[in-house]
């Protein structure tokens, strides 16, 4: 009996002698322009507003912890319907770049966007989509499963006209995308729900609805899905090489990421309490 003990010490021994680090190597791949074009105008504001960003950025490798801003490029928008250019401007040397000029994209007009990066051109092409205004947003009782969560239920009524596509942004990075699929035309509403750690009450959130193309709807899902709520905006990081709508059109095999978007938006604010 006095040797049970030997095979597990002794196995013990072998194991964290074998112990070692291990280097994982990543592949280093090019850094690839990528493109975040999401304009929206506030059709439901008076006056009507819009916010015209078009953000640029490198990719980086997997394990980096910054992501490389653009501050060297052209940018300019083309409205094709009549020719007129609005160009932009990086003032801030962040990477975002705004109009020069303050303008609200036309509706039934097409939007050109050319980028001009390291002798390099990449253009994409845009038409404002309409959207519906949001009816009510309100903080409801009901949790899931930890019982902590805090609700928000959001109502708005449907065009029946046409299918619709919406993104919902939440703040605090949390994002939907929805199509009309099973309620085209219709008054409608449907909760979301902070998770415990998601959200600091009391506080006040800023709930956003725009309206988007078919395209761009199937394009943020993936995004979502694949760089994950809670990791400050789809946009931040591009896990892998999801293609959107901005062609290189100097060298094909370049190919950037991102997308050129313009969204009819509506907002609601609300302030959130603790509930028992």
């Amino acid at each position: 009996m006095k040797n049970k003990y030997i095979l597990p010490i002794l196995l013990l021994f072998i194991f964290t002698k074998c112990e070692k680090v291990v280097d994982v190597e990543v592949p280093s791949i090019a850094p690839k322009l990528i493109v975040d074009a999401s304009f929206q105008v506030f059709f439901d504001e008076s006056p009507v507003t819009a916010e015209t960003i078009v953000k640029l950025r490198l990719s980086a490798d997997y394990f980096d912890d910054s992501i490389p801003t653009v501050t060297n490029a052209t940018v300019f928008l083309t409205n094709l319907t009549n020719g007129t250019i609005i160009n932009f401007s990086d003032a801030n040397a962040d990477g975002d770049y705004e109009p020069s000029n303050p303008f609200i994209p036309e509706e039934n007009t097409e939007y050109e966007l050319t980028v001009i990066y390291d002798n390099e051109t990449y253009k994409a092409t845009a038409t404002r989509v309409k959207s519906t205004p949001l009816t009510n947003v309100i903080q409801g009782d009901e949790t899931l499963f930890s019982g902590k969560e805090t609700e928000i239920k959001i109502f708005f009524t449907d065009d029946g006209a046409v299918d619709n596509y919406y993104v919902f942004d939440f703040s605090n990075a949390l994002f939907l995308a929805l199509e009309d699929r099973f309620f085209n035309g219709a008054e409608y509403s449907f909760s979301n729900f902070y998770q415990e750690d998601e959200i600091d009450l009391p506080t006040t959130v800023t709930i956003k609805m725009s309206g988007v193309s078919k395209e761009y709807y199937t394009y943020f899902n993936i995004l979502i899905d694949q760089s994950g709520q809670n990791a400050g905006g789809p946009f931040e990081s591009v896990p892998s090489s999801l293609l959107g709508n901005v062609i290189n059109t100097t060298n094909e095999e370049n190919f950037p990421l991102g997308y050129f978007q313009i969204s009819e938006t509506d907002t609601f604010t609300l302030s959130l309490v603790e509930k028992d």
